[in-house]
């Protein structure tokens, strides 16, 4: 069984700055893809990074390129997602999520069977 739980979320104005932490526990040997998605109301659920956790291979989506940094550590079974130059369109509940593979880019929440409970994000204008 595998346990994801974030934290750093907030409210903050446009063009602040937060990070989100993921910390993942149980059974997460094979499970080499972290991902974060985010959904805003009436919205579907979107993959916006993902990293490769045995070989640091990153993907991000084109809304959050050059904004957004997704990062690990392995000690800690943790991955980050640095958010600067926030956008009020960057608010939503975000979501960190777990699976097996080596092929992590451009995540899809059909994808992943391992969810955090979500950290909420709301950047105002």
């Amino acid at each position: 069984q595998v346990q994801l739980v974030e934290s750093g979320g907030g409210s903050v104005q446009a063009g602040g700055s937060l990070r989100l932490s993921c910390a993942a526990s149980g059974n997460i040997y094979s499970r080499t893809c972290m991902a974060w998605f985010r959904q805003a109301p009436g919205k579907e659920r979107e993959g916006v990074a993902s990293i490769y956790t045995a070989g640091g291979d990153t993907y991000y989506d084109d809304s959050v390129k050059g904004r957004f940094t997704i990062s690990q550590d392995n000690t800690k079974n943790t991955v980050y997602l640095q958010m600067n130059s926030l956008k009020p369109e960057d608010t939503a509940m975000y979501y960190c999520a777990l699976r097996s593979g080596s092929v992590c880019f451009g995540p899809r929440p059909w994808q992943y069977n391992d969810w955090g409970q979500g950290t909420q994000v709301t950047v105002s204008s």
